[in-house]
């Protein structure tokens, strides 16, 4: 086809009537338009030098479309171009799907799918065709964003709906989903061949992205195209057929069918367009319907826009009509449009879903905070069946992701609801230049769970940069910033999205895919992908979802999911956002913040804890020769998980302890004893890395050379010869029950000494309340052992010792158990002989002998006299009637019959622990 001929088929008073109303460049995009639906449809196929014309139209309309703004508008107001566009997507999405994937009728055909082997050989063979028709169809949908983007975009929005190229969108989406996401086997490929299939796969890629800008744009400020978008990418096609019960899962008994039925009348009753649209559409109908493209397609809810009035029947509401309306349920009405467009909201099944997903705390305090004596018996049941436990579901083949809590926990569903000031928004608008995609190895998702939905794909097929447009898109349909306020039956449209976005199996299966994304690309704060997550996931905090959600994402076998660890990492960094900018309205949102607070810390109490001092006991069972270690049930993949998400917890209880009224919240609900359980676990079940490891001298001992020798007669030259010795830098991985919980004490120590710390205004005493939590819990003991040092938490002794400074300060408990510990400790001999060792040193060859000095203790033994503690002018304290062995003195007002950790070898110890004591002294 000559792109010459193509006016000349035209009409001449057709031709001179476009002359007068197009600019050049609509009447030579849409010339170059019509023969690539030609092109498309086989009628005819483009030879080369017309195909060359035409993609140096395209490529200059493209190139117009990002530098000139009257370019932009004039072609996005042409109804003509925009069914053109529709009609080339509709005819190329399956003449790729054929070459790409495999012939039409097999991919709903199990018996005739195409294997990733068939597929990868149909892309090799048809490799030129693909990589030509996969670059104009990138460049068209480029053009289709660019349009969007105008001074009054609710135009081409209306007029991209009108023609339907918003399912031609869709349609891409799943096509190139559908390609991208398959296992090709690249090693039966030459390399050759290998380069064309990754060649084409990016080219897929990058529709894919360009297609998810579109998506954006059109669903920008437009409440109804938010709608109908999430309306397509949430509900399954065959959602009616699914059982209500079976829907979700959760036990809510949300009935999708019902609710995918409710949201199509409310599209239905919102479809009228913006009146520049609609005359457009009226004036193409009218005028130029006749003649291609053709008219357009006379589809509801839509059509009614631009038909004549009579011909189609109108069950739009009135857009001038903003009375407010009362939503009244009729249970009795027989007509489901008529009993919907009576409530006047989205779906009265999403709202009633929400009551029952929502924080069991909403309305008022109905779920208490368990009580230190319940965490206490929770604790000795998962020490007493954690191995059971793991016997049934570790590595396990077939693994749920909804299972049920473990027995004797309470886990309710927690929810908050909150209008938080959002964070900066980021541009609406897809207008920039095209960004070279750079080859980038798919990183599979390690969340767990079924794979549910057209989009919860992507972040497994895109990088950190090419996946943002997916989340801003999920960003602008739920925040409350990006949302276009009430609506007339008092209804917050973003709110609502929120909620569907949870109540679908399609929407809880994107959100853990997202939160996964940032774990497996190890995005930090900085990052756009981090920040417009944490503003999802406030949106979700608005919507009094985020319990719900974190009980979503759970997986049985761990202690703490990846996808939890990345969801509490992210509304920790809100917390920290919302500690630094306070919100307007600080009262209601204060107590949405203590009740998301009140939810996690339960969580922490119930279940985190338990299960973490459980595995603790089984790591000192070991320890002590009491437990075989090829028992251990867990392999260090799952004590790296189960670590993250302590250390996030913690992270968060760090944050929260930073805010007065949360602090006071931590301290009423006795934080402290869940903090310390969690430091005599460690205490037990670690033992402490020294700063310098000392050599056994038997490793550096000659061989006898009698042994040699006798070895040496018996040596047969048949033997196999020895294995080589292992590469130096080559480590052993330690074994799980080895696991050494490294920084996990610093973190703790650091929350005790805010919790320790005087109330605000006062620079002491330290918090009795607290003081006397920890005196009761024998917390002492476990602080005292923290003061001698361990490499696998570095700073825990500078943070033990502004523990120790807060809790001596005006405690008489607490100073009366360390008079009587220094009592009854026994004295250093008078002359100990001076120890030596052999060390290597960096850059010292050999090995260099030298001798430990003892540091002195006369400084902590002043400070303790000035305690009240008697002593003598000798470093060791003095003990009236002492005992050889004497005990170790029990807590006041406690009892060591509570499992509470032994102090550390007392003798040896004990100038440790005065010099730490000494030190916090001396800050007071």
């Amino acid at each position: 086809m000559a792109l010459g001929s193509v006016t000349d088929e035209l009409e001449p008073d057709s031709q001179s009537s476009t002359s007068s109303n197009e600019s050049i460049e609509e009447r030579c995009f849409a010339a170059a338009l019509i023969c690539l639906e030609g092109h498309y449809t086989d009628s005819p196929a483009m030879g080369p030098q017309t195909n060359a014309k035409v993609v140096s139209m395209v490529s200059r309309t493209l190139e117009k479309t990002h530098a000139s703004k009257e370019v932009r508008e004039a072609l996005s107001r042409n109804v003509a171009i925009w069914i053109w566009l529709t009609r080339i997507f509709a005819a190329a999405i399956p003449n790729l799907t054929t070459r790409s994937v495999g012939p039409l009728a097999s991919l709903n055909d199990p018996d005739k799918g195409v294997t990733p082997q068939e597929s990868t050989a149909l892309i090799v063979k048809n490799y030129q065709g693909l990589k030509d028709d996969l670059q104009i169809l990138n460049k068209l949908m480029h053009i289709a964003r660019n349009l969007l983007v105008t001074t009054e975009p609710e135009v081409p929005q209306d007029l991209c709906a009108a023609v339907h190229f918003d399912q031609m969108v869709y349609q891409t989406i799943i096509l190139c989903v559908n390609v991208t996401s398959k296992g090709y086997d690249g090693e039966v490929l030459d390399e050759n061949s290998r380069q064309r299939l990754n060649e084409i796969t990016e080219l897929y890629k990058k529709i894919l992205v360009t297609s998810l800008q579109q998506a954006h744009n059109w669903t920008a400020k437009n409440d109804r195209n938010k709608m109908s978008f999430w309306f397509d990418v949430l509900f399954d096609e065959d959602a009616a057929l699914d059982d209500p019960q079976d829907g979700l899962g959760d036990g809510l008994g949300f009935r999708v069918d019902v609710a995918k039925t409710e949201v199509q009348h409310w599209l239905e009753r919102n479809s009228t367009m913006c009146d520049t649209a609609r005359r457009l559409l009226r004036d193409y109908a009218e005028n130029r319907s006749q003649k291609p493209p053709g008219a357009l397609a006379p589809i509801s809810p839509l059509a009614w826009n631009w038909l004549p009035p009579g011909s189609v029947k109108v069950r739009a509401d009135d857009p001038e009509d903003n009375d407010k309306i009362n939503p009244q349920w009729k249970p009795e009405e027989t007509d489901k449009f008529e009993q919907d467009r009576c409530y006047g909201r989205v779906s009265r099944e999403v709202d009633m879903w929400w009551i029952k997903a929502r924080d069991a705390n909403f309305d008022d305090w109905v779920v208490p905070m368990p009580s230190v004596e319940f965490a206490q018996k929770r604790t000795e049941n998962c020490k007493e069946n954690l191995v059971n436990r793991y016997a049934h579901q570790y590595r396990a083949e077939d693994q749920e992701r909804q299972g049920s809590p473990q027995e004797g926990v309470h886990e309710a569903d927690y929810a908050d609801e909150g209008d938080q000031h959002a964070p900066e928004e980021y541009s609406e608008e897809y207008a920039d230049d095209m960004v070279e995609d750079e080859d980038v190895d798919d990183d599979d998702s390690y969340g767990e769970g079924p794979m549910t939905g057209l989009l919860t794909e992507v972040p497994n097929i895109l990088d950190p940069k090419q996946i943002e447009a997916l989340h801003m898109i999920v960003k602008s349909c739920i925040l409350d910033a990006a949302g276009s306020g009430w609506t007339r039956a008092g209804e917050n449209l973003q709110k609502t999205r929120c909620r569907m976005f949870l109540a679908l199996d399609c929407g809880k299966s994107l959100l853990r895919e997202m939160l996964v994304f940032i774990a497996v690309w190890e995005k930090d704060e900085s990052s756009l992908i981090f920040q417009i997550t944490s503003q999802i996931v406030e949106a979700i905090h608005h919507s009094a979802l985020i319990p719900y959600a974190w009980n979503n994402l759970r997986i049985p076998k761990d202690i703490v999911s990846p996808a939890q660890t990345i969801l509490l990492r992210l509304i920790n960094y809100m917390f920290r956002a919302r500690i630094k900018n306070p919100p307007a309205e600080e009262n209601k949102d204060q107590m949405v913040a203590v009740r998301l607070v009140h939810f996690f810390f339960i969580t922490f109490r119930s279940r985190i804890v338990p299960e973490c001092v459980a595995l603790m006991n089984l790591q000192a069972q070991i320890r002590d020769n009491a437990m075989d270690p090829a028992d251990f049930p867990v392999d260090n993949w799952d004590m790296e998980r189960a670590k993250d998400g302590l250390v996030q917890f913690l992270d968060f209880l760090t944050t929260v302890s930073d805010d007065l009224e949360m602090r006071n919240k931590l301290i009423e609900w006795e934080a402290a004893y869940d903090l310390l359980a969690l430091l005599k676990g460690l205490e037990a079940g670690v033992p402490k890395k020294p700063l310098v490891d000392v050599p056994h001298r038997s490793q550096h001992r000659p061989a006898d050379p009698a042994a040699s020798a006798s070895a040496s007669e018996h040596y047969d030259v048949n033997d196999p010869p020895p294995p080589p010795p292992p590469h130096p830098n080559i480590r052993e991985t330690p074994s799980a029950h080895t696991f050494p919980w490294a920084g996990v004490k610093g973190q703790i120590l650091q929350i005790l000494a805010a919790l320790l710390q005087p109330p605000s205004g006062r620079s002491s005493p330290g918090n009795p309340t607290v003081q006397a939590q920890v005196v009761r819990h024998n917390g002492i003991v476990a602080l005292l052992n923290c003061c001698t040092y361990d490499d696998h938490n570095r700073y825990a002794r500078e943070r033990v010792q502004l523990c120790l400074k807060w809790l001596m300060d005006g405690c008489e408990d607490a100073n009366t158990f360390l008079r009587n510990l220094v009592h009854n400790t026994p004295a250093p001999p008078s002359a100990t002989p001076a120890q030596t060792t052999n060390l290597r040193i960096d850059g010292v060859p050999g090995e260099v002998r030298v001798q430990v000095r003892p540091a002195p203790s006369e400084p902590a033994m002043a400070t303790l006299n000035n305690n009240g503690v008697s002593g003598a002018s000798n470093p060791g304290p003095v003990a009236p009637a002492r005992a050889a062995n004497a005990p170790v003195p029990a807590v006041p007002s406690s009892s060591t019959a509570n499992g509470g950790p032994q102090l550390d070898n007392p003798r040896s110890n004990m100038r440790t622990y005065l010099q730490a004591l000494d030190w916090a002294q001396a800050q007071m």
